[in-house]
């Protein structure tokens, strides 16, 4: 089978539109992010200013023009405000594997059908359009609220690898690890589809 050919899309649901970020982006995620705890998780250090949000996506799209990356940004349709951000990456063409990650929301947008939709969105375009047969997950095993999260669509915990990253203000990250296989996707797909039509 062919390798994995990853390019720009835009994919809509019902409630969220994901869109390929480009700089013009900038000040509706900044709008939302700026200042906000869950940078505490991640791995790009905190977002206090427009600034700081500015350098973020540049530096994500540098890793988009690598290859290794693809961001997109979430649209809320009813509002039409950006919710957040997400992306694939670890993009890995001839094993035919990526990763689901880097995702945030304003926090009006987090505990809401945003989320739910965007996995979705994200992992049958994966599957069903570009034959990945693995897509993973991480956090920080910290961050109980994304594992349960990644746990609540059905993805299998694979385990944890310890100080696996080292965080901007020093101190080391574990990471969890999970993944959803193309044998799974089906069983996965429709418990998101249950959740989406609640």
């Amino acid at each position: 089978m062919a390798d994995l050919e990853v390019k720009p899309v835009v994919l809509t649901g019902s409630d969220v539109r994901l869109e390929p970020m480009t700089e013009d982006h900038i000040a509706g995620l900044a709008e939302m992010g700026v200042g906000q705890s869950f940078w505490d998780f991640m791995l790009y250090g905190n977002i206090n200013s427009a600034h700081d949000m500015k350098k973020w996506v540049l530096d994500i799209l540098s890793r988009a023009d690598k290859g290794t990356d693809l961001p997109f940004v979430a649209v809320h349709l009813a509002s039409q405000r950006i919710a957040g951000a997400t992306r694939y990456l670890n993009i890995a063409p001839r094993d035919r594997g990526l990763e689901i990650g880097g995702t945030w929301y304003g926090p009006e947008f987090q505990r809401t059908v945003v989320n739910t939709e965007c996995k979705y969105l994200l992992l049958q375009h994966a599957f069903e359009a570009l034959g990945c047969i693995r897509v993973q997950l991480k956090t920080d095993l910290r961050n109980e609220r994304s594992q349960k999260a990644i746990e609540r669509i059905g993805a299998v915990k694979e385990g944890v690898l310890r100080n696996h990253m080292i965080l901007p203000d020093g101190r080391y990250r574990h990471s969890v690890f999970y993944s959803i296989l193309d044998s799974e996707w089906p069983k996965v797909k429709r418990r998101l589809e249950e959740l989406l039509h609640r």
